[in-house]
């Protein structure tokens, strides 16, 4: 190897980049006062550090930028950073600890699932990668761009949706693994799968065991994360020759030739370091106080429920977060990104609320995230709920759990339930008409990785969580689901036959509400966890999706295709403006309609397929025209009272195109 050399470097970017001759490093480390670069061989076998570099503080650093130039490594390496600091006031400097870099996009011993059980981090082997290649042929890749409004979510789980042993794939629980089910998808007739999180995390850092067999659980969904910028290792097939860039690429550019967008569940909120008693990987060792919420104290503030805040609202942080979000756009090439208990975007380095925040704002007028489908998990484990009313929700969409909330109760049966449903099946333009919003900005959905399936939700009044460790406390007691009579599984026909009825009712609902639907991976056949609505650490068939399912409930599996596909061709169930009732009242014309209110009119023009040889249609006199009209028992007679368990509604959708314009 050619003698290691090195040169001041220059300050930015941060993380590892090209330099003449050689590469140039670059770490933002406010407080500390001693840096060391350590660079390890590519194989992880050996340790042997290949140099260790300590950069001068006046030389090597200009402002809180640490740098330096070098020559002379090898076209593949593992790297990490070591600091010296001050002690007190919030700081946790240890120069013995190896820590990662947050700009690092792939990390080293990872490649295994479940490979990774080390407690003490400086003997985990997790290190920053770089690996000098051919830049990535992206050919003529693009976005879909698929309007919200027309937009059908599937939320999934790389590893979960592939890797058992009936799952059919040559390369299970991969991003490999993926691209072998986009026919199925195509198939089924989704327009964005939702991938739970994918960025680097470790899958052992769960404490619990199983009870029932003694066995360690694992951090299956990987709401943890340590690097912000590395797709995970573990879910690339070709992880071991350090392909995981290269692999999760392949699978966007094959999702799109698909026509499907690919979104990305971000955790922002908190890292995989945890709470004072948890490891350090990057951060805490980094500049402990700068990037996370502290109490006066010195501990964390938690508002996260993982022990640990980060501190967003930091300019700092703020420039990691939007140059980790235009890497995934712009680099990787994703389409939309779910921000994970987003309302901690909302809070100041003290916890406080914030009615503008500017984190949130610079992610929602971002140029390279102009056309990124934004999506907020308006919420925190802390109690602030934000559904309706995220900030700077214009450019919003938000996970709308008063959708989940209200369309379970209504069919588990509760009174005073009609009119919230009406309004839910509307678009939930109470939640989302006073900002100028619009029903896409509402996604709707009835389960989630989070909380009961839909074959649970009908199956289970109660959580059944014992399998995690935890006594059964952890999980949500408030689920409102039934179990049609009986709990748990059941042979009685007429008992089963109710529950697929009630499962066929909660999901013909959300298909034919104004909004944007999600699916759970697996709800279309019936896939159950056998009552457990906390799966985070089941690594095991209570998460992983059964395919035979597929063939055992074909019958509902057609049910909801049939569903999706009506919805896609009937404009009418994807309106972009809310229902206004008697639209067109009063109105004898409008110089936004492109066709009179009355007489001869070409299909095309009306909305519908056209065909050259058709005749026009002649129209019927609009005026008076109503965009929904609501039914109760009786033709346009709806029962409002908090009795009434009963609503039907019409839409015309020979008119929708006419409506959504006035």
């Amino acid at each position: 190897m050619t003698k290691i050399r090195t040169l001041r470097g220059r300050p930015s970017p941060l993380g590892v980049s090209a330099a003449t001759d050689g590469l140039n490093f670059a770490l933002l480390c406010r407080h500390g006062i001693t840096v060391w670069l350590v660079i390890h061989p590519l194989d992880e076998g050996d340790n042997t550090p290949i140099a260790e570099i300590r950069l001068h503080p006046r030389f090597n650093r200009t402002g809180d930028h640490w740098h330096v130039h070098v020559m002379g490594l090898p076209s593949g390496f593992r790297y990490c950073w070591k600091v010296d600091g001050p002690s007190g006031d919030g700081h946790r400097y240890d120069p013995k600890v190896l820590l990662l870099d947050p700009a690092a996009t792939m990390l080293s011993a990872g490649a295994v699932w479940g490979g990774t059980c080390e407690t003490d981090p400086a003997r985990t082997g997790r290190r920053g990668v770089f690996c000098r290649g051919p830049r990535y042929d992206w050919a003529d890749d693009a976005p879909p761009l698929i309007p919200l409004e027309d937009t059908i979510v599937y939320e999934l789980h790389v590893r979960g949706f592939t890797c058992h042993p009936n799952s059919g794939v040559a390369k299970p629980g991969t991003f490999a693994g993926l691209i072998e089910k986009i026919p199925y998808l195509q198939w089924l007739g989704v327009t964005a799968v939702e991938l739970l999180p994918i960025h680097e995390f470790d899958e052992c850092d769960c404490p619990f065991t199983n009870p029932d067999t003694g066995e360690r659980n694992r951090n299956f969904w990987g709401y943890n994360t340590l690097a912000f910028a590395a797709p995970k290792a573990a879910f690339a097939a070709s992880s071991r020759e350090h392909g995981q860039l290269t692999e999760f690429r392949d699978m966007i550019k094959a999702f799109h030739s698909a026509g499907i967008e690919v979104w990305l569940d971000v955790v922002f909120n908190h890292t995989g370091e945890g709470d004072d008693r948890g490891r350090t990987f990057s951060f805490r060792g980094l500049d402990n106080s700068l990037y996370y919420l502290m109490a006066p104290d010195g501990h964390y503030l938690n508002f996260s429920g993982c022990g640990n805040t980060l501190n967003c609202n930091n300019p700092v942080v703020r420039n990691l977060i939007l140059t980790c979000l235009r890497f995934w756009v712009g680099d990787m090439h994703i389409d939309g990104l779910r921000f994970d208990l987003a309302s901690i975007f909302g809070r100041d380095q003290r916890g406080n609320v914030l009615i503008e925040p500017p984190i949130i704002e610079m992610i929602a007028e971002d140029g390279i995230l102009a056309d990124t489908k934004l999506i907020a998990e308006p919420w925190d484990a802390a109690g602030l709920y934000q559904v309706g009313s995220f900030p700077f929700g214009r450019r919003w969409s938000e996970w709308n759990g008063r959708y989940r909330d209200d369309v379970r109760r209504f069919w588990r049966g509760d009174l005073g339930m009609i009119g919230d449903l009406a309004t839910r099946l509307c678009g939930s333009a109470d939640l989302y008409e006073w900002s100028n919003r619009l029903p896409r900005h509402s996604v709707n959905f009835i389960t989630c990785h989070d909380g009961f399936t839909l074959n649970d939700m009908v199956t289970y009044n109660e959580k059944h969580n014992i399998a995690n460790g935890e006594s059964n406390r952890d999980g949500s007691n408030d689920n409102a689901s039934w179990n049609c009579g009986i709990e748990g599984e059941t042979d009685d026909p007429q008992i089963q036959g109710l529950r697929k009825r009630q499962a066929r009712n909660l999901m013909a609902t959300m298909l034919l509400s104004q909004g944007v639907p999600m699916l759970l991976a697996g709800d279309e056949f019936l896939r159950t966890q056998k009552g457990n609505n906390n799966a985070w650490c089941q690594d095991n068939e209570i998460s992983w999706v059964d395919w035979s399912l597929k063939e055992k409930n074909a019958d509902f599996l057609r049910f909801v295709r049939e569903l999706i596909h009506l919805r896609r061709r009937h404009s009418s169930l994807r309106r972009k403006r809310f229902f206004r009732g008697d639209l067109l009242k009063k109105k004898a014309a409008s110089p936004h309609l492109s066709f009179p209110l009355s007489g001869p009119v070409r299909p095309a023009d009306a909305g519908l397929p056209d065909d050259p040889s058709s005749e026009p249609i002649d129209m019927p006199k609009l005026e008076g025209l109503a965009d929904i009209v609501w039914h109760g028992k009786e033709p346009r007679k709806p029962d409002w009272s908090t009795s009434s368990q009963f609503i039907a509604f019409a839409l015309d959708g020979r008119f929708n195109v006419l409506i959504s314009e006035v």
